[in-house]
This record gives structure tokens, C-alpha cells and sequence, in this order.
């Protein structure tokens, strides 16, 4: 036991460590107003615009999928036109901003690391020590407010597609009535389901570009440690979405149910 708390858990620990104080100093820096404007631009042109693509294509899919499927089973029970509510409320509050967060830290969340990587391997971010220049608010805070400010965006975007999609699939090609569908719809889908998705979305948007970067920073010598940084970023930064959605959902779904 002693022996795996020297290595395993003890490195964990100190993982947790480090990037808790690395997530410190970068809010600290974004608290100061230390970010350049161009450089946070860049990041969101990179982390936003040019995530489209993934994000409309992974929302419309899964919109679709999920009002077939759910329509598969409701009109067992006659329930056809209650398809599109449920297909807006998993899209809003699950759905929609998980999927968007895993597709990012697969896209952004592994560029971040081979970037950053790179630069530590190459001796570049201790260049920018050496001209009193903090990485930190460099190259880590414009990454995090931009990851803060266009995961929610994102998220939104493969909100609606999704349920456009799904709405195309049940009245086109289900045959669901759609004055009745777009009703319920509206009936059951509340604000709050809207705001959980939103809320999530800003902390995951947080969890990817701090857990990019870390890994990005601290990653090992040599092309071997970019590599490994860069695998182990999208790893962590799934399991870590995956595993916060859980508590959030009781957490939020608690606070907004009970307003």
C-alpha cells in the first residue's frame, strides 16, 4: 500500500495539485485584465468558428437518432407527439452540451496540448520567462476565457440543430403531427432545461482548455511527450466532463426544479 501511494495515488495528488494551483493563477490573471485582445480573438476564431463544423454535424445526427428512436417507442403507447418534447429536453440539459464538450476536447483540447507541448519541449515558454513575460497570461488565460465564452455558443448552436433535425425526422419522415409536436414541445421544455445545458457548458468549456494546458506545460521530453500529453488531454478531459455532468445534473437539476 505504501509503495502504491508513492506512485500511483501520490502522482495523482500531485497532478490535482498542480493544475488547481495553475487554474488559480490564470483566474488571477483574468481578474487582472492581462490577456491580450488579439490573442483572445485567435482562440476564439480557433476554438469556435472552426469547431462548427464537428458541433452542427454531431448535433443534427443526434438529433435525429433520438427522435427516431424515442418515436420507435412512444408509438407503441401512442404517444407520437410527445417525440419532439423529449428529443428538446435531452438536447438542452444532456445531450447538447456533453456532446459538444467531448467533441471540442477531442478538436481543441488535444490542439492545446501538442501546442503548448511543443513550445515547452522546444524551450520556447522559458524564452518567454526570460523576457518577464508569464506564460501563464500568454498562453493560458486567453485559452481559458475563450474556451469559457465559446463552449456555451457551441453549445447553443447544436441545441437547435439538434431539435431542427430531430423535428425534420418525426413530421417528414415519421409522419408526426406537427402542430401538436411543436406544442408539446413547448410545453415541457423550460428555461431551466435551457440554462442547465448553458451553465454546463461554461465548466466544461473551463475543464478542456485547463486540462489541455496543463498537460501541455508539464508533458514529457521529446516528440514521445507531446504525444503522450496530447492522448492523455482528451482522455482526462472526457473522463473529467463525463464524470462532472453527474453531479451537475443532480446539483442544477435540484436548484431549477425547485424555483
Amino acid at each position: 500500500m505504501n509503495f502504491l501511494a508513492d506512485t500511483w495515488v501520490g502522482a495523482w495528488l500531485e497532478g490535482l495539485g498542480r493544475i488547481t494551483l495553475l487554474t488559480k493563477e490564470t483566474i488571477t490573471s483574468l481578474l487582472r485584465g492581462r490577456i491580450d485582445s488579439r490573442d483572445l480573438l485567435y482562440q476564439l476564431y480557433f476554438m469556435g468558428v472552426k469547431s462548427q463544423s464537428v458541433v452542427l454535424i454531431t448535433g443534427a445526427f443526434t438529433g435525429m437518432v433520438l427522435g427516431a428512436q424515442t418515436f420507435f417507442q412512444f408509438h407503441k403507447v401512442k404517444m407520437d407527439t410527445a417525440t419532439l418534447a423529449v428529443v428538446s429536453v435531452s438536447m438542452c440539459s444532456e445531450l447538447g452540451p456533453v456532446l459538444t464538450a467531448l467533441m471540442v476536447a477531442g478538436r481543441v483540447g488535444a490542439a492545446i496540448a501538442a501546442e503548448l507541448g511543443t513550445m515547452r519541449v522546444t524551450e520556447q515558454i522559458d524564452a518567454l520567462r526570460t523576457l518577464a513575460t508569464d506564460p501563464v497570461d500568454y498562453l493560458v488565460a486567453p485559452r481559458l476565457l475563450a474556451a469559457h465564452i465559446a463552449l456555451p455558443l457551441l453549445t447553443a448552436e447544436a441545441i437547435a440543430v439538434g431539435i431542427g433535425a430531430g423535428y425534420i425526422v418525426g413530421v417528414h419522415l415519421l409522419g408526426i403531427d406537427p402542430t401538436y409536436s411543436w406544442y408539446n414541445m413547448l410545453r415541457y421544455t423550460q428555461t431551466g432545461d435551457v440554462a442547465v445545458g448553458l451553465i454546463k457548458a461554461f465548466i466544461y468549456g473551463g475543464i478542456v482548455a485547463m486540462v489541455g494546458c496543463y498537460k501541455g506545460m508539464t508533458c514529457g521530453e521529446g516528440a514521445e511527450g507531446v504525444g503522450r500529453a496530447t492522448t492523455e488531454s482528451v482522455v482526462y478531459s472526457s473522463i473529467t466532463i463525463l464524470i462532472a455532468n453527474f453531479f451537475l445534473t443532480l446539483s442544477l437539476g435540484t436548484i431549477f426544479h425547485s424555483l
